[in-house]
């Protein structure tokens, strides 16, 4: 590994450091001040590219070993430390392969708060899974496996530190990369995961801000802190790979770095608020650029031998604060409204933090089946039960919003239908409830015919129309000719590849935060005939404002039920 770097960020004016790793037992202390300066990030290297490799020879090990559970986090490291160093003395005797090292942990700690515990130190990664308590299951008849079993079986969320193997190209995700992931993947060590995302358009060229994330990233991390319902663990992970020159003592080495910064002091992160000020707000496009953009597009669609039914205009806000965002305590804030929506968080070294509080999901597989959705059209929340159910069936009986509806729905059931045995689309139509907006909602599902078709899952289903328009192909054109700032990941896939299962959100309600540089939120409306400039504008700002209002001090906005 390269050597480690430093570099200085400061949050506030209260000066209270969080100590490293170095005490005998974990702690988890109270909730701090409302501005909690942080210790210097450590900047990382990463590994080894697995995209470097020829993806057609398997590893020659890929495996799982587990230690005995302890009761704290520090213990756990210990026992971590030891083992790699043991590993060390007796090496696997391959050229390549990938291991990594679990230990349970009997006490519950939430992921975002380790990961916030770790001094900035890049690169990191976080992805949480969808809690749909409340929302039942509507699909479970056509799955291999009972889906709350599989749900109840997986982690609620994975944090992680450094990267064992990265995966990265600048030229778009394809069927060799996916094989390139693949390779280090096995149904025998299932939390062995790649977590990244893609580009919106992999053909588009890269604004400066997403330099380094590449047309795609994914990394599987050196050290992870799973959160379970109840329960912790505490993972860490080495790759080699002799072909390219990153041999198993370099691994081990970086590992065992990577282990010493490893923090066993967990501070419970505030989520009532981050205590900044929004100092100012830059759209693009403006609000007098954005109307001719909309009557531009629907004048297009109206055109009588136009294939365009349906197009998603989008608009970047530069959000500057009075002082730097901590991306991972704004995400923390954002928990609170998304328990009914996936957070992710990625950043490569060198790059700033791509954070989402996303309710879609572009396609969840296991083993054979596979699962998707139908998200689009959207509303406010009523502030009452009454004025909320009249905005649901207000929502229910649109023309203009059931067409934009469908033409998602029957696009990803076409999609599904191209890979798939049967698909169920179940119902047909209904309303999606989150904490300030609702939307039209649709499940479906189907049965792969091979498992190797999942690089065909994801090929067929992004972008959807939700996020793109209809048709694609002719959709995105439009996109590359009005919008004039690069989406980058943002409404592309964000998710994780695993040997038995695979999961990705669509990374839509989601900002690119920077030092000195403040956010970029991100938001997109769907346009189609009966669509009006004014009404849409008037979206964008309802979508974006989990994130403002979070910024402010404000509390958390529960649900109506």
């Amino acid at each position: 590994m390269a050597s480690l770097q430093f570099s200085s960020y400061l949050l506030g004016t209260n000066h209270k450091n969080i100590t490293p790793f170095r005490s005998s037992k974990a702690t988890v202390q109270p909730h701090p001040p409302n501005r909690v300066p942080r210790q210097r990030p450590l900047l990382c290297s990463l590994t080894m590219n697995g995209c470097e490799a020829s993806h057609k020879a398997p590893l020659g090990t890929v495996e799982t070993r587990s230690l005995s559970t302890v009761t704290s986090l520090a213990a756990a490291t210990e026992g971590l430390i030891s083992a790699v160093s043991n590993l060390k003395s007796e090496p696997p005797p391959f050229s390549s392969g990938i291991v990594r090292l679990q230990v349970p942990v009997d006490q519950q700690i939430g992921a975002l708060d380790w990961l916030h515990a770790q001094n900035d130190a890049l690169p990191r990664s976080f992805f949480s899974r969808r809690s749909d308590s409340g929302r039942p299951e509507l699909l479970q008849d056509l799955a291999s496996e009972n889906m709350n079993g599989i749900c109840d079986a997986n982690p609620v969320s994975v944090a992680g530190l450094g990267s064992a193997v990265f995966f990265r190209d600048h030229d778009p995700f394809s069927h060799d990369h996916w094989r390139s992931i693949r390779r280090f993947l096995s149904p025998n060590s299932p939390l062995i995961r790649a977590y990244g995302g893609l580009r919106f358009d992999p053909n588009g060229k890269a604004g400066v801000e997403w330099e380094q994330f590449g047309s795609f990233y994914f990394t599987v991390p050196q050290v992870e802190f799973v959160e379970f319902e109840g329960n912790s663990m505490l993972a860490a992970t080495f790759a080699w790979e002799d072909e390219l020159s990153w041999t198993l003592q370099n691994a081990i080495e970086a590992l065992q770095k990577t282990l010493l910064e490893v923090s066993s002091v967990i501070v419970r992160l505030r989520r009532e608020s981050l205590g900044v000020s929004v100092v100012s707000k830059n759209h693009v496009p403006s609000k007098g650029d954005y109307y001719p953009s909309v009557n531009s597009a629907l004048e297009i669609i109206k055109e009588k031998y136009s294939p365009l039914s349906k197009v998603v205009l989008a608009r970047s806000s530069r959000i500057i604060t009075d002082t730097d965002i901590d991306p991972i305590a704004w995400l923390a804030r954002l928990q609170c409204e998304g328990k009914d929506a996936y957070q992710f968080c990625l950043q490569p070294p060198g790059a700033p933090a791509f954070i989402g509080n996303t309710p879609e999901r572009l396609f969840y597989r296991k083993h054979l089946g596979v699962w998707s959705e139908a998200l689009a059209a959207t509303r406010p929340r009523g502030d009452s039960e009454v004025s909320d159910l009249e905005i649901e069936r207000d929502l229910l009986t649109s023309p203009k919003d059931d067409l934009e509806f469908s033409i998602v729905r029957e696009n990803i059931r076409e999609k599904l239908s191209a890979i798939c045995d049967r698909v169920i689309v179940k119902p047909q139509k209904t309303v999606r409830k989150l904490a300030r907006i609702q939307h039209l909602y649709s499940q479906l599902a189907g049965q792969l015919r091979r498992e190797d078709d999942e690089f065909d899952i994801l090929n067929a289903l992004h972008p959807t129309p939700a996020v793109c328009g209809c048709p694609v192909d002719e959709a995105r054109l439009l996109i590359k000719q009005i919008e004039s700032f690069d989406r980058g990941m943002y409404a592309g896939p964000v998710g994780f590849f695993g040997g038995g299962e695979s999961e990705f959100s669509v990374g839509i309600r989601s900002a690119l935060v920077q030092k000195g540089l403040g956010a970029l939120v991100y938001a997109g409306t769907g346009i189609v005939s009966g669509s009006d400039p004014s009404s849409e504008w008037n979206e964008l700002e309802l979508k974006i404002s989990q994130f403002t209002k979070t910024l402010e001090h404000e509390p958390a906005l529960q649900p109506i039920n």
